[in-house]
């Protein structure tokens, strides 16, 4: 008999949970009637989840719950979490993967305190100074999604860090995208090989030597306006700039789509306008619903842990799971752990 997925959620993290969290476990078991691989450990206080539970009529034998005592407060610090995190929702979810009771952690709850949490728990990979959190970004190909990476875990970086970004992204995607060739980017000022700083082009010539069709294709610099037009489908930079473009991101996309709407709906002529064009804006909005992106995953731990957006609500949380349910499907931690063979030239 095949193991089944097994993937640990943090019941409790992030804005309205356990409500949230259980109506993405309701469309995640909805979408996936047909599957029976997969397995759902839900951690946090028993009797709130099983009342939410009960709300969405879920009594699938593929969900189990695991009570915690306390949950990571959002204004918790990461130099309390140590001390404070201890048998949380949170702390549970991530050391279920020490035993082998799960494959994956997922938790919305505090970013900082997940990071260090994780990394106390779960340690570094050999060969890996500093994780990076990888997000998806839309692009116009045909899957229509990047990888970029970092988005926040590391304000500051070397050559060395970029590089091992680059093995760690372009395991996450062909774990994703098996078919598919890995075409890595650093971002930069400006595509020309000259631009950029010292530690920009120390990284340049390094992953242009590891350049490979067995690994993946370097594919020069990217500028923040090609991010996604998919030339390249993974963006490396450090972990400051990485956050600056994708809050700036975030913050484009709801601007248009918010002054999108009041356009089309400020009169009698727009509003008939509307009808005639509302399949194509429909498809869209849809392309732009960051709800479809949620899901950013700490890389170069010895075991997955993803970050869901705490103030998404029930159908990102579901885009969440379904991140972990796909990556532990494509064996990202063996292909982590072939693409650092690959950067020590074993």
């Amino acid at each position: 008999m095949t193991k089944k997925i097994t993937i640990a959620i943090d019941a409790m993290g992030g804005d309205n949970s356990p409500g949230k969290t259980i109506e993405g476990v309701s469309l995640f078991l909805k979408k996936n009637q047909k599957n029976e691989d997969f397995i759902l450990h839900l951690y946090g206080n028993k009797l709130a989840i099983e009342d939410e539970l009960k709300k969405y009529k879920i009594t699938s034998n593929l969900i189990k719950v695991f009570h915690s005592d306390s949950v990571v407060s959002d204004k918790e610090t990461p130099l309390t979490a140590i001390k404070n995190s201890k048998n949380t929702s949170m702390w549970n979810c991530i050391r279920s993967q020490l035993d082998g009771s799960s494959d994956i952690s997922l938790s919305a709850g505090n970013t900082g305190v997940l990071l260090v949490v994780s990394r106390m728990i779960l340690k570094m990979m050999n060969k890996v100074s500093k994780p990076a959190l990888a997000g998806f970004w839309p692009n116009t190909k045909k899957n229509g999604l990047n990888v970029v990476l970092d988005l926040g875990a590391n304000i500051e970086c070397d050559d060395n860090n970029l590089v091992d970004f680059a093995e760690l992204g372009s395991a996450l995607y062909k774990s994703l995208f098996p078919n598919e060739i890995v075409k890595v980017s650093l971002l930069n000022v400006g595509s020309e090989e000259i631009k950029g700083t010292e530690m920009l082009k120390n990284a340049y010539k390094k992953l242009k030597a590891l350049s490979s069709e067995n690994n993946f294709l370097f594919n020069g610099y990217s500028e923040g306006n090609t991010i996604m037009n998919g030339e390249s489908n993974v963006i490396v930079t450090d972990g400051f700039t990485g956050n600056v473009a994708l809050k700036t991101a975030e913050g484009t996309a709801k601007f248009i789509t918010d002054n999108l709407k009041k356009t089309l709906t400020k009169n009698i002529f727009t509003k008939i306008s509307l009808i005639f064009s509302y399949f194509s804006l429909k498809k869209f909005k849809n392309k732009l619903d960051p709800r479809k992106y949620n899901g950013a995953i700490f890389l170069g731990l010895n075991g997955p842990v993803v970050k869901s957006h705490g103030g998404t609500d029930g159908i990102g949380f579901y885009y969440s799971i379904n991140f972990c349910y796909k990556i532990i499907k494509g064996d990202l931690i063996k292909q982590i752990k072939n693409n650092l063979n690959h950067l020590s030239g074993e």
